[in-house]
């Protein structure tokens, strides 16, 4: 595949990760071309997996693999809370993800938004303790997904915790861990509203060599119950444009480099 069509796919994946879908008229104005040249590109990555064309478009598969449950409210809530933001967070977060790379992502709407601006990528080890990642990862052969296994401790929860997960992540190194938490206070560090999850999120930045806070701006300053890390171990907070030079300079002064996107 030439120089310019992965481009041009790549171009094409980023506009539908941000709107979720588009018409050929849209993705020709952002990837230029032609139209026949467009469709062409939305077929292979139809192949692959990674989007379905639709009648003068295309759209991303993923909210498809959630109609289970659809109608669970609290499932609703955690989804559509910060919709976009998390989007643009996920797309930023992606490209700190070099190939040859190993990444962890923790369960989390914002880390599951990581993981789908991943699909598309080559030469990526991906471990996580999110069923829900696991499944939007497992059909990309160009990208290992390992799951810790563990056990589901509460309803609707993607989230594995437990002895098994924690054993599993003893023998796994990361090069980057990506953590979606409840809350990132500058005193109270990062935390998360289960113990056991915070257990296993603890282990994954222990086994990794740079930290990386996923969090919307409605996160910071916030302390949940669970305690995963101090401040100062982030490296990096990657938040939305919606987060103040006051409410970001407390973890400034910590080192924590900011991305705002």
């Amino acid at each position: 595949m030439s120089e310019s069509i992965t481009r041009r796919s790549e171009q094409i994946v980023k506009l539908l990760l941000r709107s979720g879908s588009a018409t050929i008229e849209e993705l020709l104005a952002v990837a230029g071309s032609s139209a026949p040249s467009i469709r062409r590109d939305l077929a292979r990555l139809e192949a692959r997996g990674l989007i379905r064309r639709t009648h003068g478009g295309a759209e991303l598969v993923e909210p498809l693999l959630y109609e289970p449950f659809r109608y669970d409210s609290s499932f609703l809530a955690r989804e559509q809370r910060h919709a976009a933001e998390k989007r643009r967070i996920g797309l930023g977060a992606a490209e700190l993800v070099e190939a040859g790379e190993t990444v962890g992502l923790s369960a989390g709407t914002t880390t599951t938004h990581i993981g789908r601006s991943l699909r598309h990528r080559e030469k990526i080890q991906v471990v996580t303790n999110a069923i829900n990642i696991g499944m939007e990862l497992c059909n990309q052969t160009a990208i290992r997904t390992y799951l810790t296994g563990g056990v589901v401790l509460w309803p609707w929860s993607f989230a594995l915790a437990g002895n098994a997960a924690l054993s599993f992540l003893d023998n796994m190194y990361m090069d980057k861990v990506f953590i979606s938490v409840t809350g990132f206070d500058a005193e109270r560090g990062a935390t998360s509203l289960e113990a056991d999850e915070a257990l296993v999120y603890r282990k994954m930045i222990k086994q990794s060599k740079s930290v990386i806070i996923a969090a919307d701006s409605s996160k910071l300053g916030k302390v949940s119950p669970a305690f995963i890390c101090p401040a100062g171990e982030v490296q990096v907070l990657i938040t939305d444009s919606g987060a103040s030079p006051e409410l970001l300079a407390p973890f400034e002064r910590q080192g924590t480099k900011i991305l705002r996107v």
